[in-house]
């Protein structure tokens, strides 16, 4: 089993030799530090592994296989911000194992993993303290060998990382005082970094395609390869189920797949329809358990709001019980859909799509031209589906019909705000206002889902001899709380189609 901590730390090396000479400098004084206390030396031997083109360096990710310390083992950095990473270890074994695999899976697909460089290290080792004696921070001194091959590299690096939930303003302070020694904030993000680049093997720079940096075309890939990155990027998030990361990876998608239509005049829809299947495969196996857990989470927050008179029978259990059947095998369901050979083959389609765009002729012509005409589009299209939906008495086919202007709303704001880099503040007013009208018909349509829900509920709770009262507030309440939307939804559309909004862009 995988163990995983947020590592938290700030590495430093000698900005001249006389400053090494002259070592680190005792910190005792510094902020909170009270005491330094010497851990003694200890030898580090570890071998870091990545496919051959480097794809888990050029990600900031590293894998590694060490022996020595208290430690040892196979650890796995994940970059989280600034300084900050999640490190999941596993025990020693002679093969990568499975969990961390499955973790780089997103970046390794068929490329396989072997060792790349080895990194022989002595340590020493301190504890920082407060006055109470509790600690504060790991002091390192490393005397670090690399080896790649032929070449190889060495160097000092001292590194401060934080004990758990010890302030980072700490790491401030250390490095004002690090600085009047003659040690500076290493310019290399971590231990591999730093060596591949002295040993000349830096990961190369991802293609960028699309063309000169100042057409449409150009625009267009940035955007579809910055969804990419984070469809990829939340891979290891949803695999360790942590939270958002589905909602987040569901959102890349979605994003890929509106870009592929919004900007029809720039991308060959030949090429990319069948690319928007796959990421409608891929979202709708992630959702299933997502889609749930929201449901619950509205289902549960109304059940809290009625008072205790409206309560009739077993309610909560009758909805945990329900929410555990609805649930089971959601999440295996979503994890095997990015361990099968589709999801790869779907990764390096957009890999290749982005290597080599299909192009039209509308790619070679200025942003500024293209990308207001792409989303006044989309907007005509939503207003479209608007007037159609206000136009038609309540029930379900004007349900139906709100849902797919809320799938229009989406596309819209997905277009504005792809569009903000090149537009600046207009397509950013006309992104908020449309989000405004989406997350109105978001509410809408949750509540549809919700009264769907609700008649299954009563209807389970009546088979087992409960009262089916509580479930029938609970519909009427996403009853009246729809048609509030729905009443709600002219003034703020009012809002989202005012002309200025779409005459700025």
């Amino acid at each position: 089993m995988a163990d995983t901590k947020r590592e938290i730390e700030r590495k430093f090396e000698f900005s001249k030799a006389k400053s090494a000479r002259r070592g680190v400098p005792d910190l005792t004084g510094t902020a909170a530090i009270a005491a330094v206390t010497d851990q003694g030396t200890v030898d580090l031997d570890a071998v870091y592994y990545d496919t051959p083109d480097q794809r888990l360096a050029a990600d900031g990710l590293t894998l590694r296989r060490r022996t020595g310390g208290a430690d040892e083992g196979w650890h796995l950095k994940l970059p989280v911000s600034p300084g900050v990473r999640d490190e999941v270890g596993a025990e020693l074994s002679d093969t990568v194992p499975p969990a961390l695999a499955a973790l780089v899976r997103s970046r390794v697909r068929d490329a396989g993993l072997a060792p790349q460089v080895r990194l022989v290290s002595s340590r020493r080792v301190s504890h920082l303290l407060d006055a109470d004696g509790a600690l504060l921070a790991e002091l390192s001194t490393d005397e670090v060998l690399a080896e790649r091959g032929d070449a190889t590299a060495g160097w000092t690096e001292v590194e401060v990382e934080l004990a758990d939930g010890v302030d980072p303003d700490l790491l401030d302070a250390v490095e004002k005082t690090f600085r009047k020694a003659g040690l500076k904030v290493s310019d290399a993000p971590s231990k591999l970094a730093r060596a591949l680049a002295e040993t000349d093997a830096e990961p190369p720079a991802r293609p960028s395609g699309g063309g000169p940096g100042d057409t449409a075309g150009a625009h267009v890939v940035a955007y579809l390869a910055e969804q990419r990155d984070a469809l990829v990027a939340q891979d290891p998030a949803v695999r360790r189920n942590l939270p958002d990361s589905v909602h987040q990876m569901r959102v890349a998608t979605r994003r890929l797949r509106s870009a592929f239509k919004t900007y029809r005049k720039v991308l060959d829809r030949e090429v990319t329809d069948p690319i928007g299947e796959e990421l409608r495969w891929l979202a709708a196996e992630l959702g299933v358990d997502r889609d749930q857990e929201v449901l619950m989470e509205r289902l549960q927050a109304h059940l809290a709001e009625l008072p205790r008179t409206l309560l009739t029978g077993p309610v909560r259990s009758r909805l945990r019980t329900w929410n555990t059947a609805r649930r089971s095998g959601s999440r295996r369901r979503a994890l095997a859909a990015l361990d099968s050979d589709r999801y790869v083959a779907l990764l390096n389609t957009l890999d290749a799509l982005l290597d080599a765009p299909p192009l039209l002729g509308g790619a070679a012509k200025s942003p500024k031209k293209v990308l207001p005409k792409a989303v006044l589009r989309d907007y005509a299209r939503l207003a479209t589906r608007i007037d159609s939906a206000l136009a038609l008495d309540g029930g379900k086919e004007r349900d139906l019909a709100l849902h797919e202007a809320r799938k229009a709303a989406k596309r819209v704001r997905y277009a504005a705000e792809s569009a903000e880099p090149e537009l600046g503040k207009p397509a950013e007013h006309l992104a908020k206002a449309v989000k405004k009208v989406q997350t109105l018909l978001g509410d809408h349509q949750d509540s549809v889902v919700a009264r769907d829900a609700l008649r299954g509920l009563a209807a389970q709770a009546t088979d087992a001899g409960e009262p089916a009262f509580t479930w029938g507030v609970l519909y009427g309440r996403e009853e009246a709380l729809a048609e509030r939307r729905e009443r709600e939804l002219p003034d703020i559309w009012a809002k989202a189609s005012a002309p200025a909004l779409r005459t700025a862009l």
